[in-house]
């Protein structure tokens, strides 16, 4: 039998959508601290959050090219399990945030074509987990904009890492993309949103069970 796809609900920013997660039995809750997104979790919040899912669900923070400090003074009022990079960081920063801080790092891969996938070489032994993501448009936010990549480009593709796909996925084709991509893991934001930013828990409900249906 193969094993239970994860599944980590992207983007909460309030204690019912994080509920709604938990309830929905997502592995992952995801917390952004990217301030232009408009599912940015400030230090108040992000406190709260974290206490809510101690122990409940495994609490990914999501960072932009993030500095030192600014993931401290983020860790010091949100312990969290693991950190998620979304920008441009490179191995060796991804390897001396995880030697800094202790804690596991995703590096999110973006990909629209064959040639992106081999930069996942590049973060083995240095990242702990890729996540890929379908590449934005210049200029635009870096996630959470519902676009997909196409998924035929991982056929025959093996990971030098765990790893997952995010991007563009939703109640109605997170089962088909498990199926074609057989991947361990799968992420969502604004697929499960009725509104930039606003979670639902129907969409969340439902996106965890087609997940695990597939």
């Amino acid at each position: 039998m193969a094993a239970r796809t994860q599944i980590k609900i992207c983007g909460i920013n309030s204690t019912g959508s994080l509920e709604a997660a938990i309830a929905a039995q997502a592995s992952h809750a995801g917390f952004n601290f990217f301030p232009p997104s408009p599912r940015f979790a400030g230090p108040d919040l992000a406190a709260q959050l974290s206490q809510q899912a101690a122990g409940r669900i495994v609490r990914v923070g999501v960072f932009v090219d993030a500095d030192d400090a600014f993931l401290a003074e983020t860790l010091a009022a949100a312990p969290l399990d693991a950190l998620q990079f979304h920008g441009a960081e490179s191995p060796e920063r991804v390897a001396q945030a995880k030697a800094q801080f202790g804690l596991p790092v995703w590096k999110v891969l973006s990909v629209s074509a064959h040639e992106d996938l081999p930069r996942a070489q590049n973060y083995a032994g240095a990242a702990d987990f890729l996540l890929l993501d379908a590449k934005t448009p210049k200029g635009t936010l870096p996630g959470g904009m519902g676009l997909s990549f196409d998924w035929n480009l991982l056929n025959g593709w093996q990971s030098p890492l765990p790893w997952g796909l995010a991007g563009g996925l939703s109640p109605s084709n997170v089962a088909e993309a498990v199926r074609r991509t057989q991947t361990p893991l799968v992420d969502t934001a604004s697929g499960v949103e009725s509104a930039p930013g606003v979670k639902d828990a129907d969409l969340i409900a439902a996106f965890c069970q087609a997940a695990r249906a597939a």
